[in-house]
């Protein structure tokens, strides 16, 4: 059984998918003594244990019911989703229940998440701080984040994430409908360079015709799509409009 000091000794992974393999990796890399189990492995002997829970979120709930079904509960239950609030780990495990969800994508099974943001949460100060502890163990950078914030964070993380992939193929899609060959190559460096600017200087990073107030150029922009691809003129002057009031701000 781990003792709640800064870096756990042991940790049971249950859900050997992506997440779960690659969490699985980095603890045996730090040292931890790493239990890996698939969901069809069974649920036995996870009495006092401390167990994470890598499965999707919909999988969490039935999940923990079971372990509680069972009657040898862990010491701590935690999970890695990011939208998903500790109650349906609740009375599940003797000392409580805590989230670790790594802020980046994880693609395939041996991502690494050596310095990857990982947001945390505990029912209480011990689970809270194994979970800081265990992301730590990991090569991870725990931040908290409140239970009530959670739906708010991962919306954010979406965003800069899935969206971003989105928004990068609708442009590609764009350069395509010109014969544009390649066109992820063409954009990569933009991105690259934008994303970085970005990094560096938050909204101060903004160019193009909506930050110097060309509005001629934004009107040729809609004129454009709504004769070559019109189902875009709302994504686009939504976008507009945000890229607009960040413009507008004090820098």
């Amino acid at each position: 059984m781990n003792s709640t000091t800064e870096k756990p000794e042991a940790i049971t992974v249950i859900g050997a998918g992506r997440v779960g393999r690659s969490i699985a990796a980095a603890g045996s890399a730090a040292g931890l003594e790493v239990d890996l189990r698939t969901r069809a492995d069974g649920l036995d002997g996870l009495d006092d244990r401390d167990v994470l829970l890598c499965v999707p979120d919909q999988e969490i709930a039935p999940l923990a019911a079971r372990i509680a079904e069972k009657g040898d509960l862990p010491r701590l239950l935690g999970h890695t989703s990011g939208a998903t609030r500790l109650d349906p780990l609740a009375g599940c495990s003797r000392e409580g229940s805590f989230s670790l969800h790594p802020l980046q994508t994880v693609p395939d099974v041996k991502s690494d998440l050596t310095g990857c943001p990982a947001a945390v949460a505990g029912s209480g100060r011990i689970p809270l701080d194994f979970a800081t502890g265990l992301a730590d163990g990991l090569g991870m950078r725990p931040f908290p984040v409140a239970e009530s914030d959670r739906a708010i964070y991962h919306a954010a993380a979406s965003m800069a994430s899935n969206f971003l992939v989105t928004l990068e193929e609708t442009a590609a899609g764009l350069l395509e409908e010109i014969a544009v060959e390649d066109p992820r190559a063409v954009l990569a460096p933009l991105v690259r360079r934008s994303l970085q600017n970005w990094s560096e200087r938050g909204a101060a990073a903004l160019t193009g015709p909506i930050a110097r107030g060309d509005s001629g150029t934004v009107e040729l922009h809609r004129s454009a799509l709504a004769r070559v691809r019109p189902e875009l003129s709302g994504l686009y002057d939504a976008l507009a409009e945000q890229t607009s009031a960040l413009a507008g701000e004090p820098r």
